[in-house]
């Protein structure tokens, strides 16, 4: 079952271990219990796989064995995702991924234009293309009743922020590219 209690689809699961696999690749830290569970959620969703059912089936005792599982279930479905080896192209693809799932509703904007601006600008070194993620970062963290600005206002902001940035690399990807941006891709 998902968060809201009603029975996940197999597509939903697939999902869920999409996500892990980035965020792991990324190096964010997903716990064993959330693996097994991501696991647990695919098997009653009728994915197969042959480690799948190994994983789910793991024992409180069993959870260190549990990120070596999730990677063997991914390679079997074909969703290993392995981040760029060059850092500031992982720390670009991380800000493309986190911006996607602000976008697709998937991510609270509060939630992500944070995790761009602590996770990413900062080892960037602020670059001009996140500036208006973490502006929104910012005045998200800081907001105050006092401001005459609601917080769905700022979160609509943040929003259309991370639209503007992922639609600014699609045009990078098309050719139009700015002098000196590489081109990164995490899908």
């Amino acid at each position: 079952m998902d968060a809201d209690g009603t029975l996940m689809t197999s597509d939903d699961a697939l999902e869920q271990f999409r996500h892990f696999a980035r965020e792991r690749a990324f190096g964010r830290h997903v716990g064993s219990d959330r693996l097994i569970q991501t696991g647990l959620d695919a098997l009653m969703a009728g994915v197969e796989s042959p480690s799948l059912a190994m994983l789910a089936g793991l024992l409180r005792s069993e959870e260190p064995e549990a990120p070596e599982l999730f990677e063997q279930v991914l390679e079997e479905l074909g969703l290993l995702f392995h981040a760029p080896a060059d850092p500031r192209a992982a720390k670009w693809a991380m800000a493309h991924w986190i911006a996607g799932q602000i976008a697709d509703g998937s991510l609270d904007p509060a939630a992500g234009t944070h995790l761009i601006w602590a996770d990413v600008a900062y080892d960037l070194g602020y670059p001009e293309e996140l500036q208006p993620l973490v502006s929104c970062a910012h005045a998200l963290d800081g907001w105050e009743e006092s401001w005459g600005v609601s917080v769905e206002e700022l979160k609509g902001e943040a929003l259309e922020a991370a639209k503007q940035f992922l639609s600014k690399r699609s045009e990078s990807e098309t050719g139009n590219q700015p002098e000196g941006r590489s081109r990164d891709r995490d899908r």
